[in-house]
Formats: structure tokens, sequence, C-alpha cells
């Protein structure tokens, strides 16, 4: 049989839930008898059932001396529902083959041992590198309890996102724009500071049909089921030291996702309370010296709300993933923290200049360029005539390194 032939459906299956297992990984299952699908599933949502019982039912008896593709290995403790690798065992497939790995200490191989234990053959490492980046959300959560941050920026080639008279629609191009929004439903959160509310009053949602995200997702002819999953839009979070954010923004007008408002001890109670009125969580984190300016001869002490106390706390409340969507404030926060994971940077074919018009990244910057965050270039695609460009943090906390390679 050809293994990667049945896994890559697997995780073309895996994909249909982008958005909505949260906190539980993405997961695709495919069951196959005498080189035919007897049975396919995936994860819907987290407290459902799991791939492989979605696969196991549909494939009935026929399971019995089939094969099991699995893009993760199955769960092996008892958790909102049973553990999938007794599943397994208990349906009588022969043979079990798995993409990758689970670095829940939960899991971890547990797994893998039952069914090795029952007799079971267990082929790993099939389509290894797309099951982990499937799941390199969930994988970073699993071992930090912190989201897996995504840096988003979209810029001109020389590094700029607005002119010196603040105009910046639009820099990069439709294309460029819709890619975002495969973001923006492949996130648990955006993140946006004070700034972006006051000056933009966007609405901050996913604009893309069902159809739309799952064509440029999935390869339609891998997977046959039907989807009835809606496009996931990203809760928002807003980090407001004061308050300031108006009531009527329209980040409040989108309906079924939370909009929690990070701010500062100082923030009057009455901006706390009329937030809380009109449907927002007002959460008070501590804030950080992050940097220090200079005017003239006086030297201010600029506080912020701490990035690793917001993360923290996002992570307690189960976010796996968080997109940082806001302007050059608000991202160079994330940078000057070492707070991120991955940048994914959209370059427009303009050049704009200026000493005074916006740069990507803000903020005071490093000293040296040892200190500067160092990035693994990990693909880049031409969009239309603008350029997609995807990079990883050298170093980061939590990075997958699978069987310690």
């Amino acid at each position: 049989m050809n293994d990667e032939l049945y896994m890559k459906r697997a995780i073309s299956l895996a994909k249909m839930a982008t958005g909505h297992t949260s906190p539980n990984p993405l997961v695709g299952a495919v069951v196959v008898k005498n080189n035919t699908i007897v049975g396919e599933g995936y994860h819907h949502k987290a407290g459902e059932a799991h791939a492989e019982v979605h696969a196991l039912d549909v494939a009935g008896d026929n399971a019995r001396g089939a094969t099991l593709y699995v893009t993760l290995e199955p769960c092996a403790h008892y958790g909102k529902t049973p553990p999938c690798a007794k599943r397994v065992v208990e349906s009588g497939i022969a043979r079990v083959v798995i993409g990758s790995t689970d670095p829940n200490p939960l899991v971890a191989g547990k797994g893998i041992q039952i069914l090795t234990d029952a007799g079971i053959e267990v082929t790993t490492d099939v389509c290894m590198d797309e099951c982990i980046q499937l799941n390199e959300h969930f994988f970073t959560y699993i071992q930090t309890h912190k989201p897996f941050v995504t840096i988003k920026s979209a810029m001109s080639l020389d590094g700029k996102i607005a002119t010196f008279t603040g105009q910046s629609q639009w820099i990069t191009n439709e294309s460029s724009r819709k890619d975002g929004h495969i973001l923006r439903a492949s996130h648990d959160a955006m993140l946006v500071g004070i700034g972006t509310i006051l000056a933009d009053d966007p609405l901050l949602n996913c604009r893309l049909t069902r159809d739309e995200l799952y064509e440029a997702l999935i390869n339609r002819h891998d997977v046959s089921i039907d989807n009835t999953l809606e496009v996931h839009q990203p809760d928002i979070i807003i980090l407001d030291s004061q308050g300031r954010t108006p009531t009527d923004a329209k980040v409040f007008t989108i309906p079924n996702r939370k909009v929690i408002i990070y701010v500062a001890k100082g923030c009057p109670e009455q901006r706390r309370i009329a937030l809380a009125n009109v449907g927002a969580i007002v959460e008070e984190l501590p804030t950080k010296s992050v940097r220090q300016g200079r005017t003239t001869d006086v030297a201010i002490d600029i506080k912020k709300i701490d990035i690793q106390a917001c993360l923290e706390h996002l992570g307690e409340q189960e976010y796996t993933s968080v997109l940082v969507e806001g302007g050059s404030t608000i991202i160079s926060s994330f940078v000057e923290s070492l707070a991120f994971d991955k940048i994914v940077t959209y370059i427009g074919n303009l050049v704009i200049g200026g000493a005074n018009s916006t740069s990507a990244v803000g903020g005071t910057g490093f000293a040296t360029l040892h200190e500067a965050p160092t990035l693994e270039f990990a693909s880049s695609r031409i969009l239309d005539n603008n350029i997609r460009i995807e990079s990883y943090r050298l170093g980061r906390e939590g990075s997958y390194v699978y069987r310690h390679r």
C-alpha cells in the first residue's frame, strides 16, 4: 500500500477542522483494507469524538485486519473522551501508520506502546514534517503552556507600513490580504493594540467564505467528506492599559467570539465597567518597563502591558495560538520581548521611503546585532507580484524537536 498517499489524505481530513479543535490538535484518520478506503474521519471539536473513532465507526467490521492511518499518535489517557489507542486495539486493526508522535506527557509514546503490546504492527514518521507542521500550535502550547505566537506584517519593499502622512491602504494586494485571512481563520485569537482600534476601528474578522478557505487549505481531490463546519472567527485580544477602547467599536459587532481587553492597574473603574457592559472580558495584567525613550535631555520610563504575563494568562485560558496583527508599536513589543514563534511577512511592490514614514517594527530596537532575534526562513512565494515570507525564531521556547532530532 502507498502509505504516503493515505497519510496525505488523513492530513487533508484533519485540515477540515482548521480553527475549531483548540485546545486539542488537528487529527485526521483513514482506514484502508485491500487498498480500499473503508472508513475515514477527523476530529471536529474539543470534547467530541476523535478522528480514529470517526474512521473506525464508518469502517465497522471492515476494520478487522485493516490498516489505520492517523496523523498523530492515538491518545492513551482518559480525558473528555476515552483513550483512542484502546479503541483501535478493540477494533481488530492489524497495522497502524502514524504521522507524528505526541509530545503531550499524557501520551508521548504511551499510545504506541498500547498498540505494540496488543500485537499491532506500528509504522511511524510517515509524512512526518507535514504532520508536525499541521499541529505546530498545539505542540508549542502543550510544552510551554503558552500559545504559539505568529506575527503578521504587511509592508513595502523598504519595510514601511504607512507613508509619512499616515496612508497605508493598500500597500499589499488582494491576494496577500486574502492569504492573511487564512491566518485569521487558523488561529484561536487575534491580538492588537489600542492604537489600531482607535486609528482604524477594524472588524478583525475572517472574511473568507467556507469554500474559499478550504480550497486554499486542502486539495479538494483528496477529500470526499462534506464539511459542515463554518469558518472559524478568532477571538479578539486588545492590549489597552487605560481602557480606551470605544464601547461602540466594530470588534463588538461580530457574534460568537470573545473580546478580551487587557488593562493595567491604573485603568479607571468606570472604563472597566463600561467595556464589560458591552460584552468585553476585562482583565488586569502587570506592566513592565520595556524600553527607555528620550526626549531632549529627559529620560522617559515607558511601561506597557507585560507581554509574557499576557501569554501566560492566555495559556491558562487554553488558547493554543495567537495572531499578532497590530501596528508598528505592538509588533515591536513582541519582537523586543522575544515573544514570538513565527513571522509571516507580506511585501508589496512599492518603495515608500522617508525617515518619518512608519516602519513595520517600531520601538527602540536592539543595541547590537547579537541581541536581535535570529530567524530561520521556512518558505517564500510570489502572490501576484507581492512576496510572502514565512520564518521562525531560532531558539524559541517549545519548538517541537521530534525525537530529539
